[in-house]
């Protein structure tokens, strides 16, 4: 109630929504500069360089709102010279304009003298029509995305033209000083975020180190953990599943489009292996199928492994799961328990070693598959002797995964109070000045 009354009172509509009665609405046209490579110039890309003294920004450099300059191509000193207007500075905004358009970067350094290909627009304000990096976000907004979308019109547009885009309308606070408050604040944000995701890789390659020296058998180079002795061994998969615990999915008409259902047995796709979830996917069979594919259900920590287009991905059912059966492009590996400690397979499957000799192991075209059973069933993994060694190996890798899975969890919150962030500043409902 206190929110709809401050509508009332402090805040005015306009074309583009609800902003404060001090703020402006601006237009792109009027208020800046618009400038790209023009057309009839002819640079081409056999013109690219892979070294110089001229970079070339294009839209394949754009990396989480900046320019990835270890990407970028070089050109010749006459293309750079051949236009001024497209000369790059610091404080310049760009947004691609073909291909995918949109996709927005500022320039916050500018590392070597830099031109821009014919698929890039750069932006500057007259004069202090407004702050540089405030349009950035204003940029990276429902605002700007809106703005695309009407554009669009239920079509799919590959080029953003120039006539059009000079209609962009946008909200701006009365006073720079206010702008660049707003840009401080969600650029610290930016700045925290892209800390964490500089430290989930540092993690996820450390990680990926342990995983090489303790899954690799020490006989050929790979770190023991103290107290532990004897020889690895080399064990065919057959051996560690339980009796028919490698389950193919069902081939044939056996999952028809006409067998699902809204509601019932829940059926296992790529997706659950791919991206690790146990919620994803639509399809469920009724009680007279699920009875006629009972043999391909799955079971409590049942692994699942996508052995179709995408291979080798791999997602084990938790105790707590939705019964169903797995569909075609899927494979079930049981293990037998008792001899086999469950993450210490799953880290072992999983590792790149692993990963690249079933990758290697498919056949060709453009959807691969598995080899045949026999060949899986006989493919040899290396193993502890005993399964203590086995679950020590897991523990340490096992908190390492949760570590990591800690730090992307904050970040996603981060990035969820970042979006607040932008919806509260940039109409705003929030003021820092």
């Amino acid at each position: 109630m206190e929110l709809m009354e401050k509508d009332k009172t402090g805040f005015k509509n306009t074309a583009i929504g609800l902003i404060p009665k001090d703020w402006s609405v601006l237009n792109l046209g009027s208020s800046s500069t618009l400038k790209a490579r023009i057309g009839w110039q002819g640079l081409t890309t056999a013109e690219y360089l892979n070294s110089g003294d001229y970079f070339l920004v294009t839209g394949t450099d754009f990396e989480n709102g900046f320019i990835d300059w270890n990407n970028c191509v070089y050109v010749e000193k006459e293309r750079y010279d051949q236009d001024k207007y497209i000369q790059l500075r610091k404080g310049d905004v760009l947004v691609t304009k073909d291909g995918t358009i949109g996709k927005v970067a500022y320039i916050d350094r500018v590392p070597k003298l830099t031109t821009l290909n014919s698929g890039v627009f750069v932006i500057r304000p007259k004069g202090d029509a407004y702050d540089p990096n405030y349009f950035y976000y204003v940029l990276r907004s429902s605002v700007f995305h809106s703005f695309l979308s009407k554009l669009s019109a239920g079509s799919t547009i590959n080029h953003l033209y120039q006539k059009d885009f000079i209609f962009f309308d946008f909200p701006a606070p009365p006073t720079l000083e206010e702008q660049k408050a707003i840009a401080t604040a969600l650029s610290d944000t930016d700045t925290l975020i892209a800390g964490l995701e500089k430290l989930i890789t540092k993690k996820k390659a450390i990680k990926q180190g342990v995983m090489h020296q303790l899954l690799t058998p020490p006989s050929k180079g790979g770190k023991r953990l103290p107290g532990f002795s004897g020889e690895w061994e080399e064990r065919p998969i057959s051996s560690i599943v339980k009796k028919d615990g490698l389950i193919r999915g069902p081939f044939g008409g056996a999952l028809k489009k006409e067998c699902f259902v809204n509601n019932g047995y829940k059926v296992y796709e790529q997706k659950n292996a791919i991206y690790k979830s146990i919620t994803l996917g639509d399809y469920y069979v009724d009680d007279n199928k699920y009875k006629e594919l009972r043999r391909f259900k799955v079971e409590a920590n049942d692994f699942i492994l996508s052995c179709s287009g995408t291979i080798g991905k791999m997602f084990k059912i938790p105790s707590d799961f939705p019964e169903g059966i797995i569909n075609q492009a899927l494979l079930i590996i049981r293990l037998d328990a008792n001899y086999n400690n469950l993450d210490f397979f799953f880290h072992q499957f999983t590792s790149p070693k692993i990963q690249n000799k079933v990758i290697d192991d498919t056949q060709g075209g453009a959807m691969k598959n598995l080899v045949g059973m026999d060949e899986f069933k006989k493919a040899e993994l290396p193993y502890p002797p005993t399964k203590e060694e086995q679950e020590a190996i897991a523990t340490i890798l096992y908190d390492m995964d949760k570590e990591i899975e800690a730090l992307d969890s904050k970040k996603a919150k981060y990035e969820q109070v970042k979006q607040g962030m932008v919806q509260e500043l940039l109409t705003g409902k929030t003021r820092l000045v």
